[in-house]
């Protein structure tokens, strides 16, 4: 048997349950969708697989429907900067699409995931044609500029306990990643690589934000128990 390596190579059609975690598919008409579906597709990229890589040009737009993924670049001195995680429920790189530019930013898997794309020219016939989908669209756009406003305002924060309250809110976008809900399924090494810290140091902060009863750490992941405080904290 020959094995597919390649995330591109591992594609095949989305089942009826992974089509009911795409949070725009329902927005759309019964014809749109009847001409959407068959053009979707899902793969399953391993860790530290790429989804998107710097320089290639967009060929699909992607959402996750399981698993977690990163966003980030290389600067100049070779050193890796995360902009963002992109847990459930997230799909990203409109705005490359829209434009049909290259990619400037690297999209890997942290852990096993669950991706869903769908091609460029299709992505562009529904901006053509569907009013809900460029409601969702606009939505997504509007959201993300909040997103990288408070990423930069993150980028000057020094204590991290407030690092990763920050990044936790991000995670937990209802707008954006409508797959998260009050639990993210995340590993403190994982908090580390998204938020720049050590995972001791990403230990210690959490249990500083679960005592102030703005999270609360369970098997496997963390509850969110007070998402705008996570947003405004001041610790």
């Amino acid at each position: 048997m020959v094995q597919l390596n390649s995330v591109h190579q591992r594609r095949r059609a989305p089942t009826e349950s992974e089509l009911k975690e795409i949070p725009w598919l329902q927005l759309l008409s019964p014809q749109e969708q009847l001409k959407i579906v068959p053009q979707l597709v899902v793969s399953d990229p391993l860790t530290g697989d790429y989804v998107c890589r710097i320089g290639r040009p967009v060929t699909y737009w992607f959402g996750v429907i399981s698993g977690l993924l990163k966003m980030s670049t290389d600067n100049a001195s070779g050193q890796t900067m995360t902009f963002t995680g992109v847990p459930p429920g997230g799909w990203f790189g409109e705005g490359t699409a829209l434009k049909r530019e290259i990619y400037r930013y690297n999209i890997q898997a942290l852990r096993p995931s669950l991706v869903a794309g769908m091609p460029l020219e299709t992505f562009h016939w529904l901006i053509d044609h569907s009013l809900g989908f460029n409601r969702f669209i606009m939505q997504q756009l509007n959201e993300r500029l909040g997103q990288f406003i408070a990423a930069r305002e993150m980028d000057r924060m020094t204590n991290p306990e407030l690092r990763l309250a920050r990044h936790l809110a991000a995670l937990f976008n209802p707008v954006l990643f409508s797959g998260v809900g009050e639990v993210l399924r995340i590993t403190q090494q994982e908090l580390a690589y998204l938020v720049g810290l050590s995972r001791q140091r990403v230990n210690e902060a959490l249990r500083v934000l679960e005592a102030r009863q703005l999270i609360r750490v369970e098997y496997g992941g963390l509850r969110i128990l007070d998402l705008q405080g996570l947003r405004t904290a001041t610790l």
